[in-house]
């Protein structure tokens, strides 16, 4: 690796140079020239990155013809090359100090340079280079997840265990009781149409989408996950939804929230809108999986469950439309939010799992203990968890850290949730505009 991006990447991850810290030279209409330039060979350089994982491309809608074409081979020899290259578009960058910027300049300067050293990052893993967990999630994601002992968990644990009916193991305990919550498989459909509806109405009410904007839902097993969206571009997007396992009658709203409104299709729409349509900057029409671009994006997505639905709106809209939907008995529904709320909390023992499992610290069976004790997950949830970590490593961060520097974002700049209007201003900013996780992790002065 390039010595200076070594120093970035390993000790500091930090954004060491940005525009308009120098004299302006040159009119900032040939900055935007020379970042578009910089943009596009950034494209060409991640597709041809893809070549060698193919979920490293998670969506792509620009010119087919920038793809790499036949005579491109996914090798060693072409890795050390994207090296180059890549190092090469980070020097291009540094070179750009000497402008001045105004505030979408410097935000897309500042996204193009963290971008470039996740990609600097996944050629080095793809070469088979590895970094401990904490600096991997720093060089991949721009952030590191807080650290959290057993005992942490288990004073969670220890209050749920009140809250339960019966007694024994909690986590048996909790998945008797929230066996009472599935939505039965022929009602699944209906559920989540009616869901994702309200989602879209109450997004709409805050955010203008294209008129052509849409999405197709469909149903798919055999996955790692539990809902993904296949952004295609044009204001369009693939649902999917996962059915190995029980679908619980909270994750309607979660998934129909996370994966469309206002999560990852309104997202996706809002950057294509404002950034590609309107500015002409490609480098939105690629979205690297393994990036900082993952955890605004799944962070924004998380968040935006709250957004749609503040306060207890959720529950009563999910008591009053959803479980009759679902043929299911909402009388002890209250109960099983509170409990819900508790279990939330355990979320960063998934985190530690990660961690530990992947700096070789544990084996896969004590991942799996690990989740089952502390984040009270069947062992066939658990499992189904570890197949994410295998295929994803350190990705699971991005959704509880990501929703917590998110929120903390909106609300400490006065998006609080007794401020709706100036609460969906700012998040509608974050997510149709160039943003990094350090950048919402700063403090204004």
């Amino acid at each position: 690796m390039h010595t200076k991006y070594i120093f970035i990447l390993l000790l500091s991850g930090i954004l060491l140079v940005s525009c308009g810290e120098k004299n302006n030279k040159q009119p900032s209409r040939e900055l935007d020239i020379k970042m578009n330039n910089i943009a596009e060979s950034y494209v060409k350089v991640i597709l041809k990155v893809g070549k060698f994982d193919p979920d490293y491309v998670d969506a792509y809608y620009g010119p087919a013809e920038w793809k790499p074409d036949s005579t491109f081979r996914a090798d060693s020899t072409s890795l050390r090359e994207l090296n180059k290259e890549t190092d090469a578009l980070l020097d291009s960058l540094d070179a750009l100090g000497k402008y001045n910027a105004d505030e979408m300049q410097t935000l897309r300067f500042r996204f193009l340079y963290k971008q470039m050293l996740a990609l600097k990052t996944k050629v080095f893993m793809l070469e088979g280079g590895n970094l401990p967990f904490d600096e991997e999630t720093k060089a991949l994601y721009d952030a590191r997840t807080p650290h959290y002992t057993k005992e942490h968990f288990r004073e969670i644990i220890d209050e749920l265990d009140k809250m339960l009916p019966g007694e024994g193991n909690v986590t048996d305990r909790f998945e008797k009781f929230r066996a009472q919550f599935i939505i039965p498989k022929n009602r699944l459909d209906q559920v989540f149409t009616a869901a994702i509806n309200e989602c879209r109405k109450r997004t709409l009410d805050h955010i203008q989408l294209p008129s052509n904007e849409n999405f197709k839902v469909e149903y798919v097993s055999n996955k790692p996950w539990g809902g993904y969206n296949w952004y295609k571009g044009n204001s369009y997007s693939v649902i999917q939804v996962n059915t190995d396992l029980p679908i619980y009658i909270d994750r309607a709203v979660d998934l129909a929230a996370h994966e469309g409104y206002p999560g990852h299709h309104v997202y996706n729409t809002l950057l294509e809108k404002n950034l590609v349509k309107q500015r002409g900057w490609v480098e939105f029409t690629v979205y690297p999986l393994f990036s900082p671009q993952s955890l605004i994006a799944e962070g924004t997505a998380n968040f935006g469950i709250e957004m749609a639905f503040p306060g207890d709106s959720r529950i009563k809209f999910e008591k009053e439309v959803l479980f009759p939907i679902a043929g299911l008995d909402s009388s002890q529904a209250d109960e099983y939010y509170n409990a819900l709320k508790l279990v939330d909390k355990l979320s960063y023992a998934g985190n530690e799992a990660a961690r530990n499992y992947l700096n070789g610290d544990w084996d896969r069976e004590t991942a799996i203990n690990w989740l089952q004790q502390y984040e009270l997950m069947s062992k066939e949830r658990a499992t189904k968890r570890m197949d994410f970590i295998d295929k994803y490593r350190s990705y699971v961060i991005n959704y509880n850290l990501g929703k917590d520097i998110v929120k903390s974002y909106v609300e400490r700049n006065g998006g609080t949730i007794d401020n709706p209007t100036k609460r969906w201003e700012i998040f509608e900013k974050i997510i149709s505009t160039p943003q990094t996780p350090s950048g919402l992790q700063e403090t204004k002065k």
